[in-house]
């Protein structure tokens, strides 16, 4: 383990960021943390192309680095010509957020002096600050990335600051004028995809009910996803009647103008998710629906979100499809249920100040 003062004295930060939507919204927490103990540090993210236009909304990031991998390529000669590349930079110290043995080569090749990361995949060598975790102690996803920026042994913070994502207000105005929203009327926006797989998505005819009854309210509908959800997105606008107020846009924005747009939200309602995280993280009300999954490791972090979760015997299962074949533990969630709690939140002193 590293002397304290040695942690402490890292200002010129490389972190390797996490894979997935979500959970790059949540290492925003990290990035708080580091800005408040270490005031001066820079912190650059080495990650994903796709990440890019979320780092870019978060003021603590300096730099956003793309890894020029796919997905679990191994691709040896890249990082090792990335890490000589990194080596220019000077970091003090790299907090790894995946793992993976992979992701620890590049900083070990750049010559990174504290390389910091649970003990993951036997890393032995290529970390130097190598941490053991205690799952119990540490629940949460966004307590162990926050955990990596502390020294070793220290307590986390009372309360944990939640991602803060910026969106860009001039670029959710071009987004809205080109779909033809109403920036002066509530808009719900909802979230029906899942990468994880099917078992996390509640049923397209429970959104598209849930859509008609705001439609009927008279509120605008908004279907976020990506060009593989256009199915179920297509499905729920059927199912909530084909009106002109529900706009299916899986598939035709961005990531970045899928932040920009849901910063316009009146409501949000979203399987466990990255659009999720996304939410939460602009301060939209946010409810989120679980059921193969947990809110025990990966919430909603806004004081402004709700959850709702399956009580059947079988969840969580954690798995990708229903190993039952009756997915009740979504099925069952219905869509009075889903209404009923988001207009509580909505209501609620959290949502109305």
């Amino acid at each position: 383990m590293p002397p304290l003062s040695e942690t402490r004295a890292a200002k010129n930060i490389l972190i390797v960021g996490p894979s997935w939507v979500g959970d790059m919204v949540m290492s925003q927490s990290l990035y708080r943390v580091l800005k408040a103990r270490r005031p001066g540090c820079t912190i650059d993210v080495l990650a994903p192309a796709w990440s890019e236009a979320i780092l870019a909304r978060m003021p603590q990031v300096r730099a956003s680095l793309t890894l020029p991998l796919a997905h679990g390529e191994l691709g040896l000669g890249k990082r090792w010509r990335l890490g000589r590349q990194l080596e220019k930079q000077a970091y003090d110290q790299a907090i790894l957020l995946p793992n993976s043995l992979k992701s620890a080569l590049v900083p070990f090749f750049a010559n990174i002096p504290l390389r910091t990361g649970w003990r993951g995949e036997m890393r032995f060598g290529l970390l130097n600050d190598i941490r053991l975790l205690i799952e119990r102690d540490l629940p949460l996803m966004v307590q162990r990335f926050v955990a990596l920026g502390l020294d070793e042994g220290s307590a986390l913070p009372a309360d944990i600051p939640p991602p803060a994502l910026v969106a860009d207000s001039a670029g959710a105005s071009a987004a809205a004028g080109r779909f033809g929203l109403d920036t002066g009327r509530p808009i719900l926006a909802l979230c029906p995809g899942a990468e994880f797989g099917s078992a996390k998505r509640w049923p397209e005819a429970h959104y598209g009910e849930l859509a008609r009854q705001y439609l009927a309210r008279g509120w605008q509908v908004c279907l976020y996803g990506s060009a593989n959800d256009r199915p179920v997105t297509a499905a729920i606008a059927a199912a909530a009647g084909g009106q002109a107020d529900c706009f299916d846009l899986a598939g035709q924005t961005s990531l970045g103008e899928v932040v920009d747009l849901l910063s316009l939200s009146t409501a949000v309602v979203s399987n466990d998710s990255g659009l999720m995280h996304i939410a939460a993280a602009l301060e939209r009300p946010t409810l989120a629906i679980y059921g193969a999954t947990s809110p025990g490791f990966t919430p909603p972090l806004s004081a402004r979100s709700a959850t709702l979760v399956s009580s059947i015997d079988c969840a969580p299962c954690f798995e990708r499809e229903c190993p039952l074949g009756h997915h009740r533990c979504m099925r069952e969630q219905l869509p009075h249920t889903v209404s009923a709690r988001l207009d509580t939140l909505l209501e609620s002193p959290a949502c109305a100040s």
